[in-house]
C-alpha cells in the first residue's frame, strides 16, 4: 500500500516521515552535479559503506557523470542497537588498493563522526591520494570527534532514522523515504 501522500507513512511502525522520496531525490542530484565537477578528471574510488548507503551509493553514482570505481566495505559501531557503540569494526575490507587513489566514501548518514574518522585515517595510513566524504544525512548534534563530511545531502535534526538504505534490526531498508519510528515498534 502506498502513501496518499509523501507525508502520510505507507507503514504502521512508522510515527511520521522526516524527509521525503522527493526531497531525497533532490539532494542527490544536487550532489551528482558537485561530485561531477569535483571528480571529472580524477577517476575516483567511491567506496560504499554498507549496508546503509546501498541505496544511496546507487542512486548518486548514476548522477556522477564521469569515470569511477566502484568498491565496498562492511563496518559496524551499531550492530542491532540504536546508539553507537564507539566501537568502529571492519568486516569487510576492500578488493581494490587505494594507494595514490583518490578515495570518495558513501555514507548513509554520520553522527558522532567515529566511522568516517577511523575510516579516513586507516585510507590515509593507506597512502590515498585524497580521502573524502559525501554523506546522505548529517546529524550534527550528535558528533563526538570533529569529523566534517565534505558534501552533505540533507542536515536532519537528533532523531533515529529509518529508510532509503537505513535500518533498525535489519527491516525498513526499502522504505522510499526517511521515517522516525513509533516508540512501539521499537
Amino acid at each position: 500500500m502506498k502513501p496518499q501522500n509523501d507525508l502520510v507513512p505507507d507503514n504502521p511502525d512508522i510515527e511520521k516521515i522526516l524527509t521525503t522520496r522527493e526531497d531525497i531525490r533532490a539532494a542527490v542530484e544536487k550532489l551528482g552535479v558537485e561530485l561531477t565537477e569535483f571528480y571529472q578528471d580524477k577517476n575516483p574510488l567511491v567506496v560504499g559503506v554498507l549496508k546503509g548507503s546501498l541505496l544511496f551509493m546507487a542512486d548518486l553514482v548514476r548522477e556522477m557523470h564521469c569515470p569511477l570505481e566502484l568498491d565496498f566495505m562492511d563496518v559496524s559501531s551499531y550492530g542491532d542497537e540504536m546508539v553507537s557503540s564507539g566501537t568502529v569494526k571492519i568486516l569487510k575490507d576492500l578488493d581494490t588498493s587505494v594507494k595514490n587513489r583518490h578515495v570518495l566514501f558513501v555514507e548513509d548518514i554520520v553522527d558522532t563522526g567515529r566511522t568516517m574518522t577511523r575510516l579516513t585515517e586507516l585510507f590515509e595510513y593507506r597512502e590515498a591520494a585524497s580521502v573524502r566524504v559525501v554523506t546522505l544525512l548529517d546529524k550534527p548534534e550528535r558528533r563526538v570527534t570533529d569529523f566534517e563530511p565534505d558534501w552533505v545531502g540533507i542536515e536532519i535534526p537528533n532523531e533515529f532514522v529509518v529508510g532509503y538504505g537505513m535500518d533498525y534490526k535489519e527491516q525498513y531498508r526499502g522504505l522510499p523515504y526517511l521515517g522516525i519510528l513509533k516508540p512501539s515498534a521499537i
